[in-house]
């Protein structure tokens, strides 16, 4: 069963408790967390509000920086990565994101080696708390401020490196849409795939994200989600646009769109 989620990202200028509210009434089921509107509302307060509205949480975003990349020492990021992987746990997230931060001046390799070093010492951590980590790989047009890793195979062959069930692959529409080799491929990397990030985008991915309402772009969403779905991925796919489009956009009108959208693209698949 196809299962739909909101990213607050998506809704930036309303905080927490609005989209919390918002997202409920829309009929939406599941969102995905941001830490920062989590934290301006009040971590227990917000977890609270989440368990009585009834509302799933398809991933906590983020954690990460371990190169250094944000101005958190290697260790204070893993300190905080392990704050996060708890936080997800009380609010029974089906994820949690994970950026591994940019290149930072390092070489390939060095930085390869601060975010192998991190992930062994959080996998133990993910494994007792039962949250997946989902490695989220950018296109190097958009990856400067975030991840070092911007090819799904490398990023494949460092989860393989530690072969555990708790470690998976964010899967962005919008980052990977537009190269068919993946597209062909999208069946074997169903079982890698922790959670699909879905939008839609008139151009290429470039420095600005600038994305757009599913069914509005040249993303060829029917045909990903109906391989993925063929496929058996049963996680959520969440909602997550932006760029200067979204952000004059109703806020209200565009949850609507994207939930009938979405029914619109899965209705088909058998």
């Amino acid at each position: 069963m196809s299962r739909l989620s909101i990213n607050e990202l998506t809704t930036y200028r309303w905080p927490f408790e609005e989209d919390v509210e918002q997202y409920k009434a829309a009929g939406i089921q599941s969102l995905a967390v941001w830490r920062q509107k989590l934290s301006d509302f009040g971590d227990e307060k917000g977890i609270e509000l989440l368990i009585d509205s009834g509302l799933a949480v398809s991933s906590l975003q983020w954690a990460g920086g371990f190169t250094g990349s944000d101005g958190q020492s290697h260790q204070d990021s893993i300190v905080d990565a392990c704050a996060a992987i708890e936080l997800a746990a009380e609010m029974r997230a089906e994820s949690l994101i994970v950026y591994s931060g940019s290149r930072a001046g390092h070489t390939n390799n060095h930085a390869r080696r601060l975010l192998t070093e991190a992930l062994k010492r959080l996998l133990p951590v993910a494994c007792e708390f039962g949250v997946p980590l989902a490695v989220e790989p950018m296109p190097a047009r958009c990856a400067s401020e975030w991840t070092f890793l911007t090819d799904i195979d490398e990023t494949l062959r460092l989860l393989d490196e530690f072969d555990s069930p708790q470690l998976k692959l964010v899967f962005d529409t919008y980052h990977f849409g537009h190269n068919e080799t993946i597209l062909e491929r999208l069946i074997e990397l169903t079982p890698r795939i922790g959670i699909v990030q879905l939008a839609d985008a008139k151009q290429p991915p470039g420095l600005e994200q600038d994305r757009c309402r599913l069914g509005e772009g040249v993303v060829p969403l029917e045909t990903m989600i109906s391989s993925l779905l063929h496929a058996g991925y049963d996680g959520y796919f969440d909602v997550k646009l932006m760029g200067e489009e979204i952000e004059a956009s109703d806020y209200a009108e565009l949850i609507a769109h994207s939930k009938e959208a979405f029914e619109n693209l899965t209705s088909a698949v058998a």
